[in-house]
């Protein structure tokens, strides 16, 4: 007997997957393409929040989720015996003028409210932080404490190793069986543009690359536009490009040189490093930009988790716990801003 079928292995996927089985469902979960395979099978891993100021649904989503996510990877690991390469290390900002100063200063504020004392956005002085630091036009640079950092793969393939213990298994195909959950990403999204006529979401290129580098446990760095994340595994993270009109989704080019120039001269310690992969992929974002969970638009009866454009692994252990509650015991906590019907 199966309880839930889960369409897609992405991070959305898999999280909910492992959630349910966890609660104690018996799950099926099949990608014809595999576990990772889209978008989820990227480079860069940083798990980093919103500006802790004008509040609403998306960001408190967001908030708790990060907060949810050393445990949540914990028992990963501990169960299917994978890092995942998780550590929440903080992230450095540099701050580029006396207004971006001022806003910063702001948000120490608020960020001490609306983080629940669970986090800190932080205000410091360059010549405080050592020598893994952006060099800042003002001196200054903002550390916040809630930002984490994962190896997208690892991640995938630690859910993947979990739930290979539980006795579940990620299959190419399978049949419909119990409570249907579509976490299909762009193809998704592109099934409900058609059915509707409009535009309910689409993909956007990212390009991202993978440097021989080992800063150690160090925070990320967003600098110039650019993420900078340094992973476990002795490498280094540099994306990415957002963008809407491509001719190759899988290809890289100038546009990503030019990413790995800005990083160089944010981080100037970064030149010479060898640039080990370069990737391309396509991450789906819906109309909303927020993620689309609930019951599915097409298929009556089922459930559709999808859109999580740039902060999907940042929101997968809460959007797979709503997902659990909706599908196994009918309760639904989704925000309402996350329902498919804003994208619609």
């Amino acid at each position: 007997m199966v309880d839930v079928t889960v369409r897609g292995a992405g991070i959305f996927g898999l999280s909910i997957a492992w959630t349910c089985a966890k609660r104690g469902a018996k799950v099926q979960i099949f990608d014809p393409f595999g576990p990772g395979a889209g978008s989820s099978g990227g480079l860069v891993g940083a798990l980093a929040p919103h500006v802790p100021e004008n509040w609403n649904a998306k960001k408190a989503f967001q908030f708790e989720s990060l907060i949810m996510a050393k445990p949540f990877w914990t028992q990963v690991e501990a169960t299917g015996g994978v890092s995942p390469g998780y550590a929440r290390l903080g992230r450095l900002q540099p701050i580029a003028d006396a207004r971006g100063l001022e806003l910063a200063r702001a948000r120490e504020q608020t960020a001490a409210t609306l983080w629940q004392g669970q986090a800190d956005w932080i205000v410091r002085a360059v010549d405080q932080i050592g020598a893994w630091c952006p060099p800042s036009p003002t001196g200054f640079v903002i550390h916040d404490t809630l930002s984490a950092r994962m190896h997208p793969r690892r991640a995938c393939a630690a859910l993947v190793a979990a739930l290979a213990v539980m006795g579940i298994e990620v299959t190419t195909d399978a049949p419909d069986k119990g409570q249907v959950i579509h976490a299909t990403g762009l193809a998704g999204l592109q099934e409900l543009s058609t059915a509707f006529g409009k535009t309910v979401g689409n993909g956007v290129k990212g390009q991202a690359a993978l440097l021989r580098f080992d800063a150690g446990a160090v925070p990320q760095l967003f600098a110039d536009a650019v993420h900078i994340v340094p992973h476990a595994d002795g490498t280094l993270a540099i994306g990415s490009t957002s963008e809407r009109e491509y001719d190759d989704p899988s290809s890289t080019d100038s546009a990503l040189d030019y990413v790995l120039d800005r990083a160089m001269r944010a981080v100037p310690v970064l030149h010479g490093a060898e640039v080990i992969e370069r990737w391309a992929g396509i991450r789906p974002r819906s109309k909303s930009r927020a993620p689309m969970l609930g019951a599915h638009p097409l298929h009556t009866g089922q459930f559709i988790a999808n859109g999580g454009f740039k902060i999907g692994f940042g929101m997968a252990p809460k959007v797979a716990e709503v997902m659990a509650d909706l599908v196994l015991d009918g309760r639904d906590a989704i925000p309402e801003d996350f329902h498919p019907k804003a994208s619609l």
